[in-house]
């Protein structure tokens, strides 16, 4: 039996930009069910928009898509001082040893590897959302 999902996102906005469906539902569906209002967009460039439009508190994203990867979206997230303090995390398939501190190094908080799976997700998330302050104090709960 699955431990149940905790509502530790209730209230808020995240955004999810993938190319593959199966792990743009799996994230959006098990946020969802923590309480988030979540909006996705399928590569960089569209993800990119949504953050422009909507201004999410937090965005995941995997790094290897067309038409702009998530670093490009990374980057010029961190060019715009509008964008430039949304926490973002990277969805990867990259998880040979030193692809984290890579990604860190390059400005992702930190990253979740793929594929995702559902029954670890929400912890492994908010395992990482504990250690971003701004983003810690907005839990409903600690889980």
């Amino acid at each position: 039996m699955y431990a149940p999902i905790p509502r530790a996102m209730v209230g808020w906005q995240v955004l999810v930009v993938d190319d593959e469906p199966d792990s743009l539902d799996i994230a959006k569906r098990l946020m969802q069910m923590a309480g988030a209002t979540v909006f996705t967009a399928n590569n960089g460039e569209e993800g990119l928009n949504a953050v422009r439009e909507k201004h999410p508190q937090l965005v995941l994203t995997d790094l290897s898509m067309p038409v702009m990867d998530g670093w490009g979206m990374l980057h010029a997230l961190k060019q715009d001082r509008r964008t430039l303090d949304i926490p973002v995390i990277a969805l990867t398939a990259h998880t040979m040893p030193g692809d984290r501190e890579r990604a860190i190094v390059a400005g992702f908080h930190n990253h979740i590897p793929k594929p995702l799976d559902p029954t670890k997700f929400i912890q492994q998330l908010l395992n990482i959302v504990i250690d971003i302050p701004m983003l810690k104090e907005q839990l409903s709960i600690i889980a």
